[in-house]
């Protein structure tokens, strides 16, 4: 029997009613689509949001580590003239009018000045902001006075911020908060860039169809219709790109920010990640640093027509510049005085005496921030000798040094003065001159003041620190020092010949004065005054060059020191600071302490991390010193440094000592007086002969700088088991202060001479008129 067959149409039929249709694929496809795209949105989503807020209630910004100068302490019989006093409050940005209502502004007369201090807070307390009147008689603060009438004993004025630890992205800023902000910077700023900001939620779909229509008729990228949130979202996450991708990622990033942070915080954050301007490959980021480099001041300090300048410069600040493009900026400035005028923020009156003021831009920024490269320099390797790079640029910390901007400010004057002399007198033979210098305070061991070059901006090569230089005659104190630990009297008597000294490689040393003559027998302390070089090479042998090493290595000398012969006469280099370092040991009397330039480092929030407290250590005993210090001073009174009392007083007992290397080609002065100690170097970077010697040239700037300065005489201390005797010169034996020739010299006690020289008093007549001349007495 045959089976009963399906008809082929009924078979096709039957398999296309099985079979999905085309659509329902499409479908299903989709809607798996759209759950992977839904959980990727989803992921993507949940990643974002942990990114917006990690960001933003984390460390938001790499702030730059502050570095500030010391704060100039005023109290009544302080030695200041009125002219340094100015200048401190100038480098501080200081207003100078005719009422001084405001912090920041002074009122300036003849004998008295009135300044509205802005308060600071210090780490060993807060220094509030106060009402002074000074007055003055002479150089001499005589009172401080407060609002009240009431006597001061002590103020503190802010300390100069002097520079900063630039993260590498080289962004700078100074970070406010939202109370801080001066009046209408907040009005001003919703007012430009988004009216709508109290009422959106961080996206206005109405702006972003107006700016969609202004793009598509221009055929590209012209015009945003980001809310001040989207602007925040681009600088603090993303880039300035215009770009379709970022700015879809922009949206939704905007809302879950605001999602999850109130409008006064997300206010703050714009006011302080906000790009204003460019400080040659520094960012200027934020309204505080902004105001810092257009107006030289404090942005709480920001009147109207400024803050209106800095709002309207927001849309492009490059397009805006004030010093590049004054006509641009000031009508941008003027179109925001109006749109406040126009919201009601500001009145009438307001208006029109905000459009009638100049921009009032300064022409640079702060004159002192990063106006000292070499002293940050030096701040900035004390530093990494305890934190990171990245924790110096990032972390906000606040490094207070001991910058005496008055000092520096004396001794760039005094460099550039000196030097401008040495050239008008030398002519050609002076072309091409170098120099460096370092100041520090005798008694601490701070350093007040550091020059690297002469040209005292320049962020380079820093030859206080980095030229090692053959130092010359500064090394002969630490030779005498040595010969005075070991039995030698200031009345030796040194032979001063010609002498051969044979080295290991066959040669022969055999140096020679600066005149080129012999000068026979010298008392000791006349031959280290006078700088002669045979007398003091033979002392040197005597005692031993490993003696007078290790004598340089406790005064505070750190390199390796080759035990060769020349080293007596400064043949060896060292830098202008460590000579410093060894000269504050003379100083302070045999006790070595390190050169400090940080006296402490504290967190953003003022929390103390590290100090740096003054120590030291007894290196050679000071009655030993004491000798030094007196031959050291009589190089001011009567040797090579004599000419400084031209110009310095008679009361100021300076000790130091010229240096000039061999061949005449580095020019040298080390020196000091009661509170100031300083080192001069001169000469030039390719090692070529100078015209002049360390007494003729580094000393005049040592000397025009300690004028400036006015420091504190020097009067040295005499300790137990110093006896002072009357000895004659020519001799050396003891003598009478009545006999001609006869000079009183510090001694060790029991070291003085007791043989006596015959002067022609010990005679029966002259002992009779002695009597009577008592007896009537």
């Amino acid at each position: 029997m045959s089976k009963k067959r399906t008809p082929p149409a009924k078979r096709r039929k039957s398999r296309r009613s099985r079979k999905p249709s085309r659509l329902g694929r499409l479908l299903r496809w989709l809607l798996k689509l759209g759950l992977v795209m839904s959980v990727i949105a989803g992921v993507g989503l949940i990643y974002l949001d942990a990114q917006v807020r990690t960001k933003f209630e984390g460390k938001r910004w790499a702030v730059p580590a502050k570095v500030y100068a010391r704060p100039l302490e005023l109290y009544p019989g302080q030695t200041l003239s009125m002219a340094d006093l100015k200048q401190e409050l100038k480098s501080l940005n200081y207003r100078f009018v005719r009422r001084a209502e405001q912090p920041g502004a002074v009122e300036w007369a003849s004998s008295r000045t009135r300044i509205q201090t802005r308060g600071f807070n210090f780490p060993d307390g807060a220094e509030p902001a106060r009402n002074l009147l000074l007055s003055f008689s002479g150089d001499r603060l005589e009172s401080i006075r407060d609002a009240q009438g009431q006597n001061l004993p002590l103020v503190r004025l802010e300390p100069m911020l002097i520079g900063g630890i630039y993260p590498k992205s080289n962004e700078d800023r100074d970070l406010i908060k939202l109370e801080e902000a001066p009046p209408y910077l907040a009005q001003a700023l919703v007012t430009v860039e988004d009216r709508a900001f109290y009422d959106h939620w961080g996206v206005s779909f109405k702006g972003i169809a107006r700016a969609m229509w202004v793009n598509v008729r221009a055929g590209r990228f012209v015009q945003g219709g980001s809310t001040l949130t989207q602007q925040l979202i681009k600088n603090f996450y993303l880039t300035s790109d215009r770009t379709l991708s970022r700015k879809l990622l922009e949206l939704p990033m905007a809302m879950l920010l605001e999602l999850h942070y109130d409008k006064d915080e997300i206010l703050e954050a714009y006011l302080n990640e906000v790009y204003l301007g460019q400080s040659g490959s520094r960012a200027i980021h934020g309204f505080g640093l902004a105001s810092q480099y257009y107006f030289a001041r404090p942005v709480q300090e920001l009147e109207l027509h400024q803050v209106a300048l800095l709002a309207g410069m927001v849309k492009g600040p490059s397009w805006y510049d004030p010093r590049r493009h004054p006509e641009r900026a000031m009508e941008r400035r003027n179109l925001v005085l109006r749109m406040l005028h126009e919201q009601g923020h500001i009145t009438e009156a307001d208006y029109t005496a905000a459009r009638e003021r100049t921009l009032g831009v300064v022409k640079q920024r702060s004159l002192h921030k990063g106006a000292f490269p070499a002293y940050l320099d030096l701040v900035k390797r004390q530093l990494r000798e305890e934190y990171r790079d990245e924790d110096l640029s990032t972390e906000g910390l606040r490094v207070f040094t001991a910058l005496d901007p008055l000092a520096q400010t004396h001794a760039e004057a005094a460099l550039e003065s000196s030097v401008k002399r040495l050239e008008q007198r030398y002519g050609q033979r002076a072309n091409n001159l170098e120099a460096s210098m370092v100041v520090t305070d005798p008694q601490t061991g701070e350093v007040l003041a550091l020059i690297g070059g002469r040209d005292t901006r320049y962020q380079g090569f820093n030859r206080a620190l980095d030229a090692l230089r053959p130092v010359g005659s500064l090394v002969k104190p630490a030779v005498y020092l040595a010969a005075l630990e070991q039995g030698y009297t200031l009345n030796a008597m040194l032979e001063d010949e010609p002498l051969s000294v044979k080295l290991p490689d066959g040669s022969t040393w055999e140096p020679q004065n600066f005149d080129r003559r012999s000068h026979g027998l010298v008392p000791l302390h006349r031959s280290l005054a006078l700088s002669y070089n045979q007398s003091t090479a033979r002392l040197g042998m005597d005692v031993g060059v490993e003696r007078v090493i290790d004598m340089l290595e406790r005064l505070g000398a750190e390199r390796e020191l080759k035990p060769y012969p020349s080293l007596l006469l400064g043949a060896q280099a060292l830098s202008p600071l460590e000579l410093a370092s060894i000269y504050q040991t003379i100083a302070a009397n045999g006790f070595r302490m390190p050169l400090r330039v940080i006296r402490r480092v504290t967190d953003a929030e003022g929390e103390e991390l590290s100090r740096y407290p003054f120590t030291l250590k007894q290196q050679v005993k000071p009655e030993v010193v004491h000798l030094l210090q007196y031959a050291l001073q009589e190089v001011g009174r009567e040797g090579t440094a004599r000419s400084a009392y031209r110009t310095l007083p008679q009361n100021l007992n300076l000790a130091g000592k010229t240096g000039t290397s061999n061949d005449q080609r580095d020019s040298w002065f080390a020196g000091y007086t009661g509170d100031r100690l300083a080192v001069v170097w001169l000469g030039r970077d390719d090692n070529s002969q100078l015209p002049f010697t360390g007494a003729s040239g580094a000393l005049r700037v040592w000397t025009e700088f300690m004028r400036r300065e006015q420091p504190q005489p020097f009067v040295a201390t005499r300790p137990a088991g110093i006896e002072y005797v009357w000895v004659d010169e020519a001799t050396g034996l003891r003598s009478d202060a009545r006999c001609e020739g006869s000079r009183q010299l510090p001694f060790l006690t029991g070291t003085a001479p007791t043989d006596k020289v015959d002067c022609g008093l010990d005679t029966p007549v002259r002992r009779s008129l002695d009597w009577f001349r008592n007896w009537f007495n």
